[in-house]
């Protein structure tokens, strides 16, 4: 381990790391333009140039290339590297536009700053500024070439770590341009990025464009919603509306990149159609008259029925906060537990999920990036878990085998090899992997029907027995099916953003919708509270029967059709506004804090004016309230006893969470000691005999499929078209032909979709996008159950 002196401060590193981050961890900022601890160094600034005055490296050298070594002495401030600094800088901005007025960036940006920290103010050159032609890059980033100090970040992210090309650098030496080959929306899904990586303004947030400076911001650290890998980020909200998403650097979750879609999904805060106040009957109300006609209904029905006749249904993209004060209101009235997951056996999936992170085994998607063989099953990546697709590719570079089980075509930006087997199919892929290097018995047996498979299966099986950092990505449903080898890393995909928090915190009794939509069939149920969650898309079965119900009571922030249903209408504060803590897929708990207070932006406020200058007026769109608070104020309008502080009472008393204190969790989180196999858990089921027809497997598209970003008006009309996707094989056995338009069996009103043919679908599968025209298919379509639509 090298030991050096930086500036008078002895340091000792690791060997391998450069100088410039030697002199980070010291305390030393040494000026950098191209290095970025993510994409490493690249020598084209030249910016972070520093005087060696003793040991092997002697001279003025850029301290970005040069790796830390014993005895160094560096200076940064020495006079010959300070003049060289101002002299780059002076270069620079030879050509770049006096506009930082005007600039997104001015104020936040590293050129300004360096600009005025080496002391230049006039320019020398009496020569014409080289010009550039801008590009229209699509709807999220904005190109302002003429800003361009030639420092390749960009590319370096786009290209080498995202695996993307068609964005990047053409022409050469001055006249260098980054862009695509022409104007368009850019193909990366995690283009956001560009707007914090770039140094200048060449590269800006279009959608914050002109909004709000980064200082005038309210700011706070958050976590992503858009899907169940809990990424870090930053909220800024201007004048009570979220202004923009930033990345917030977790090196064990997303480092310092997040997705597009948790960038750019969070109109839902601010749009226009959120529903802002209570509604009794359907009609405005106050909240205290919401609670009493909502404490009425309930009361009168478990009256009437018994408290077993009113159910409760929780959401899996809600706070721990949320879900621990629902349970805690649903056991206090003796209802039926809250039901958070489409079936029973969904929740004790999770859960043992989640259990089987035992701290030899857990991993997080840092850990993924170091394996040298990462088997995923059942996961889409770009669909389920955007950033998993980045750390994959990031172990790819590394020299990982990448094997992917997946019934879905995949199209990802990495050396990988795709096993396209149905779902019933894939707790085998799991028996191969651990199976050792001789499997091919094993193989034959498992896949009798798929001999053009056996060599990638067999692939599959040499890489992880080989391996010394082998990693397993998985769905919930297979969470019985695990290999028992500790040499294995796991690492479990989850539905939702709550998910994990409502497989830790639910009773093991919880009934599953499915069993609620039976028992309201029944006539057993007569009153359902739904929070945070869209009984139309999670129990199309049980939303189907609402009409029967004497009582409907929602709690939510976004316009559902199940608050268009509502009978009593309370409206909640979103994250942003309310804060909580989060589980994430690798099983820590993380906290994110609120950035703003509940409240009608000032821009709706004012109907793109000033609001009204009336300061006795109470401020406007301030019901929301915190979906816990509003279980509070419910149970107290019922007369019940309710825990103060209900989710730090249910980590006390849960077997493996008492030892966490939700107000006091570490920036990046905190993992509890998961024991393994949870007590009592069933031993994995028998294998089903295929069922007839063509399984249902839903891809999640990459914006607006999730429920939130289908609200934001960024990414609400960017879900694309609806097809259906299937193999070559299958659709020949139905006499479908590609583009064929075909009817799909949703129950009473058939969905619509055109056929695509795709190699990479497994055969007897059908791929349909998880939009709500399909949220009511079933597992499996039968012989009738998808045909040919024949035009007029």
């Amino acid at each position: 381990m090298p030991d050096l002196i930086i500036d008078g401060r002895p340091v000792t590193v690791d060997k391998g790391v450069s100088v410039i981050e030697a002199a980070e961890r010291a305390g030393v900022m040494i000026p950098r333009f191209c290095w970025h601890k993510s994409l490493g160094a690249a020598g084209a600034c030249r910016l972070c140039a520093v005087m060696f005055v003793e040991g092997p490296v002697k001279g003025l050298e850029m301290s970005c290339m040069t790796p830390a070594a014993d005895g160094m002495v560096v200076e940064t401030g020495h006079p010959k590297a300070v003049a060289f600094r101002r002299q780059i800088i002076e270069l620079l901005m030879a050509n770049h536009p006096h506009d930082c007025p005007v600039c997104d960036e001015g104020g936040h940006c590293l050129l300004q700053d360096e600009t005025i920290s080496g002391g230049h103010s006039l320019r020398r050159f009496p020569g014409r500024k080289r010009t550039y032609q801008d590009q229209n890059l699509g709807p999220f980033i904005q190109h302002e070439m003429n800003r361009c100090i030639h420092c390749y970040r960009c590319a370096r992210f786009y290209q080498d770590y995202c695996g993307y090309r068609d964005f990047g650098p053409m022409q050469n030496a001055n006249r260098v341009y980054f862009g695509r080959f022409e104007d368009g929306p850019l193909d990366n899904p995690f283009a956001g990025n560009l707007a914090d990586l770039c140094p200048t303004g060449t590269l800006t947030d279009k959608p914050g464009r002109f909004v709000a400076r980064r200082w005038d911001c309210q700011r706070a650290p958050s976590v992503c919603l858009h899907c169940s890998l809990g990424c870090n980020v930053t909220a800024l909200s201007r004048y009570r509306r979220v202004a923009r998403i930033e990345a917030r650097d977790n090196a064990a979750i997303n480092g310092a990149f997040i997705c597009d879609r948790g960038r750019y999904g969070f109109g839902y805060q601010s749009a226009q159609e959120r529903p802002r106040a209570p509604l009794a009957a359907g009609r405005p109300a106050t909240p205290e008259e919401a609670l009493r006609a909502a404490a009425g209904l309930l009361a009168a029905a478990a009256k009437r029925h018994g408290p077993d006749a009113v159910a409760v249904v929780g959401g899996q993209r809600s706070t721990m906060e949320t879900q621990a004060a629902l349970i805690a209101l649903a056991r206090a009235a003796g209802w039926r537990a809250p039901a958070f997951f489409a079936a029973a056996r969904e929740q004790a999936q999770a859960r043992q999920a989640l259990y089987a992170l035992t701290p030899p085994r857990a991993r997080s998607l840092a850990d993924l990036a170091k394996a040298d063989a990462v088997l995923v099953v059942g996961v889409s990546p770009l669909a389920d878990a955007p950033m998993l697709t980045l750390t994959l590719r990031q172990a790819a570079r590394a020299g990982a085998a990448i094997f992917l089980a997946d019934p879905r075509p995949l199209a990802l930006p990495l050396d990988h090899v795709h096993l396209p087997l149905a779902p019933r199919q894939l707790a085998a892929v799991l028996a191969v992997a651990a199976a050792g290097e001789d499997a091919s018995g094993l193989i034959q047996q498992k896949f009798p029907l798929a001999p053009e498979l056996w060599p990638r299966l067999e692939a599959l099986a040499q890489a992880m027995a080989k391996a010394k950092r082998p990693a397993l990505a998985y769905a919930p449903a297979l969470a019985a099916s695990l290999p028992g080898d500790d040499r294995v890393g796991l690492f479990p995909v989850l539905a939702q953003a709550g998910t994990a928090g409502a497989a830790l915190l639910a009773p093991t009794d919880a009934p599953g919708l499915d069993e609620l939509a039976a028992e309201l069939a029944a006539g057993r149920i007569k009153a359902v509270i739904a929070v945070e969650t869209d009984l139309f898309a999670a129990a199309p079965a049980l939303a189907a029967r609402l009409d029967a119900l004497e009582a409907l009571v929602v709690l939510d922030h976004l316009p559902t059709p199940t608050v268009a249903a509502a009978q009593v209408f309370l409206p909640t504060a979103t994250l942003f506004e309310t804060g909580g803590t989060l589980a994430a897929s690798d099983g820590r708990l993380q906290r994110a804090e609120p950035v703003q207070a509940p409240g009608l932006s000032v821009l709706a406020d004012g109907a793109g004016d000033h609001p009204p200058r009336d300061y006795a007026r109470p401020l406007p769109g301030t019901d929301p309230a915190p979906a816990a608070f509003w279980c509070d104020r419910l149970g107290r309008a019922l007369s019940l006893e309710l825990p103060r502080h209900p989710l730090a009472e249910a980590l006390a008393a849960h077997p493996v969470l008492a030892d966490l204190d939700p107000v006091t969790l570490p920036a990046e989180g905190q993992r509890p000691t998961y024991p393994g196999r949870e007590p009592a858990t069933p031993e994995s089921p028998p294998a089903q005999p295929a069922a007839e027809g063509l399984a249902v497997v839903m891809e999640t598209p990459f914006f607006g499929g999730d429920e939130l970003s289908r609200y934001a008006p960024l990414t609400a009309d960017k879900t694309g078209p609806a097809v259906a996707l299937l193999h070559p094989d299958d659709a020949a056995g139905l006499n479908l032909a590609d583009g064929a338009t075909v009817a799909l069996d949703c129950g009473d009103a058939p969905a619509t979709a055109a056929v695509r043919l795709h190699p990479g679908v497994a055969r007897g599968v059908v791929v349909v996008p998880r939009l709500p025209r399909f949220d009511a298919l079933p597992p499996n379509l039968g012989p009738c159950g998808l045909r040919r639509r024949e035009t007029p």
